[in-house]
C-alpha cells in the first residue's frame, strides 16, 4: 500500500465525543475516559489482539471483532507489528476498513501499535543469525549489539515498524506507538546503556510525531513498572519522561520543546495488582507513588494490559470479586470490571480473539464502573 492510499486523520476531541454519543448511547455512564489534556473520549475497555493462532480463521475472527467492537462503543484498538507473526496488525486493518465503510469515522477511533520484537513472517526461523543477516543488517535497521534474544532496540528498526504498522493498518497517522518491553535488554547491557538507546529511539518517535506518522508515543512493559525500585528491571517513569524531553529538544532544536511521551501500558488484573499497590515511583513532585498514581500526577495516560491474565484468574481474591460483583456472569467479566474501575487506569485492554470473549467485554461496558469506595474496600478486605 502506498502512502497515497493511507487513510488520513487521527482521533480528535470532536470525533471521539461524537462517537461516545452515537455508539455509546446504550452504555453506562463512566465508560469513557478523558485522554489527558487532549480530552479524547476513550472507552474504558479496549480490544487487544495478541492471542490466537496464526491462521486465516483467526484473522477473520479478529477483523469481525474489530468491526463489531467499534460499532458497540469500544473505540480503543491495540495491536503490534509482531503479534501473530504480523497477522494481527493486518487483521485489525481489515476490521478498521469494514468499520469505516459502515459509518465509523477515523477521527472517532484510537489505534495503537507497538514495536521492538522481531517480526517473523511465516514463523520463527530455524537460524536466527542467518535471518538477521538477510533481513535486518543489509537494510541498516540494526546491529547484533542492538539485539537481545528476539528484541531489537534500534532507531532504524523502530522507524521501520512504524511504517509497517501504518501500511498494514491503512492509516496515515497512528494515534500512538509504543516501544514494547524495552526492559528485556537490561540483563545484557545494563540500565544506563538501555537509557542511551531509548533516548535515540525516542528521538525517532519525536520525529515521527513531527512528520504526522504518529500522534504520541510511550512504552509497554511486562515487568518494568511492577517490580520493586531496587529490582534490575525497574523502570522509572520520571526518568523516561526526562529521556523524552531530551529527545524532543534534540529533534526540534529548541530547549523549550515539549515531548510527546503520553502513554504507558503495564499488566494489571486481579492477580497482578502491583501497578496500583506497589509504591515504587519517586515522582519528582515530593512523593513516592505507585506507577498508576505517578502516571496520573505526571500526566501520562495508563492502559492496563493483560486484563484477563491470559485466563489465569483463579486466586483467593476471586471469591471476593464474586461477592462484590454478583451481577456479572463469570470470572472474565469480574476481572474486566475490577480493572476498569481502578482509579488512574484510563483503558483496560483484553486480548479478544473470539466472539464469546467480546460478548464478555461488551457486557461489562453496559454497567457502570465500581464506585471508588467500593473498589478500595476490595483491598481492605483482602488484607
Amino acid at each position: 500500500m502506498t502512502n497515497a492510499a493511507l487513510l488520513p486523520g487521527h482521533a480528535t476531541r470532536a470525533g471521539t465525543e461524537d462517537y461516545a454519543r452515537r455508539f455509546g448511547a446504550d452504555l453506562a455512564d463512566g465508560h469513557y475516559s478523558d485522554f489527558l489534556n487532549l480530552h479524547l473520549k476513550l472507552s474504558s475497555l479496549g480490544l487487544g489482539t495478541f492471542p490466537g493462532a496464526a491462521n486465516d480463521e483467526a484473522d477473520e475472527s479478529y477483523a469481525q471483532n474489530v468491526q463489531r467492537a467499534l460499532a458497540s462503543g469500544i473505540n480503543v484498538i491495540d495491536t503490534a507489528a509482531h503479534y501473530r507473526y504480523g497477522r494481527s496488525v493486518r487483521a485489525v486493518g481489515e476490521g478498521l476498513r469494514r468499520a469505516f465503510a459502515a459509518g465509523v469515522g477515523r477521527e472517532q477511533v484510537f489505534v495503537i501499535s507497538k514495536g521492538g520484537f522481531l517480526c517473523f513472517a511465516g514463523g520463527m526461523p530455524a537460524d536466527l543469525d542467518a535471518w538477521f543477516e538477510a533481513h535486518i543488517a543489509p537494510k541498516g535497521l540494526g546491529r547484533r549489539d542492538d539485539l537481545t534474544d528476539v528484541h531489537l532496540l534500534s532507531p532504524g528498526y523502530i522507524a521501520q515498524q512504524i511504517e509497517d504498522s501504518r501500511a498494514a493498518l491503512g492509516l496515515e497517522t497512528l494515534d500512538a506507538f509504543l516501544v514494547d518491553q524495552p526492559e528485556v535488554h537490561i540483563p545484557r547491557i545494563g540500565k544506563e546503556q538501555l537509557n542511551r538507546k531509548l533516548q535515540s529511539v525516542f528521538a525517532v518517535l519525536e520525529q515521527a510525531v513531527k512528520g504526522n506518522r504518529i500522534r504520541c508515543y510511550g512504552i509497554s512493559t511486562f515487568n518494568g513498572f511492577r517490580v520493586e525500585t531496587d529490582h534490575a528491571l525497574f523502570q522509572s517513569l520520571p526518568s523516561l519522561l526526562g529521556l523524552a524531553e531530551n529527545a524532543a529538544r534534540l529533534v526540534h532544536q529548541d530547549a523549550g520543546a515539549k515531548h510527546s511521551f503520553r502513554l504507558v501500558q503495564l499488566p494489571f488484573n486481579p492477580v497482578m495488582t502491583e501497578g496500583f499497590t506497589r509504591f515504587s515511583q519517586a515522582t519528582g513532585q515530593g512523593n513516592v507513588a505507585s506507577t498508576i498514581q505517578a502516571a496520573f500526577q505526571l500526566k501520562v495516560f495508563v492502559m492496563a494490559s493483560h486484563a484477563l491474565a491470559k485466563g489465569r484468574l483463579a486466586a483467593p481474591g476471586e471469591d471476593l470479586l464474586r461477592g462484590a460483583l454478583p451481577q456479572l456472569a463469570n470470572a472474565a467479566q469480574r476481572a474486566l470490571q475490577f480493572n476498569r474501575s481502578t482509579p488512574g487506569v484510563g483503558t483496560s485492554l483484553a486480548g479478544i480473539s473470539t466472539p464469546a470473549h467480546l460478548d464478555d467485554l461488551l457486557a461489562v461496558a453496559r454497567i457502570a464502573p465500581m464506585a471508588r469506595a467500593d473498589y478500595l474496600k476490595l483491598y481492605q478486605r483482602a488484607e
